[in-house]
């Protein structure tokens, strides 16, 4: 499969954001979600999956992308959120921020995955739309940048679990230190693994 293009964008109402996520599975931290209206004129080089792209061209593109990029916003939902509402629904609502974030209302939105998010716009979900769409892949840029960076600041307000390295994720080392030091309020206290091992 090719990289993202255009062709998406170009069969929307304009103006067009492509909305996406970071942040849905860890263990601690928030949900990130990021909307993005891409200038057609002015497009940054080398859009494309965050996942795909290094940090360091992750952090030049972001950047670039809000430069560049007619519009752009931002949105959480804190772990507090997300154990209250759940994991989609607190989706939603950092989704629903970041389009509130925009300085300009979006006539559509392109929503990476299958799951048709309520937001103050129409849409259109588009499975593995971060590898597809323009704005999409943007929007998952600064999704991810954006969640990186909280979760370095947690880590200076929580030191001991790593949070920089694995942004929340729970790898080993994350759960070997919620052994040692317990479970602090970053942390998604009603997820099952948390709930295991503060029990166990």
């Amino acid at each position: 499969m090719s990289g993202p293009d255009w062709s998406f964008e170009a069969d929307c109402p304009s103006p067009v954001c492509g909305i996406d996520e970071a942040g849905r599975g860890p263990w601690a931290g928030p949900v990130t979600a990021a909307a993005v209206i891409l200038n057609i004129d002015d497009l940054p080089v080398g859009l494309n999956d965050s996942k795909k792209l290094s940090e360091k061209t992750r952090d030049r593109l972001e950047i670039e992308i809000k430069a560049k990029a007619l519009a752009w916003g931002v949105g959480h939902a804190s772990p507090e959120e997300i154990c209250d509402l759940n994991i989609l629904q607190a989706t939603g609502l950092a989704m629903r921020r970041a389009v509130e974030g925009l300085s300009m209302p979006p006539a559509f939105a392109l929503v990476d995955g299958n799951y048709p998010f309520g937001l103050p716009c129409p849409l259109r979900t588009v499975v593995k739309g971060d590898g597809r769409s323009l704005s999409i892949a943007a929007a998952s840029i600064l999704a991810k940048v954006a969640r990186d960076r909280v979760m370095v600041a947690l880590e200076a307000q929580y030191p001991g679990y790593g949070f920089a390295a694995h942004k929340g994720y729970g790898v080993p080392t994350h759960a070997a230190a919620l052994r040692t030091l317990g479970p602090c309020s970053a942390h998604r206290l009603t997820w099952g693994p948390i709930v295991a091992l503060r029990s166990g």
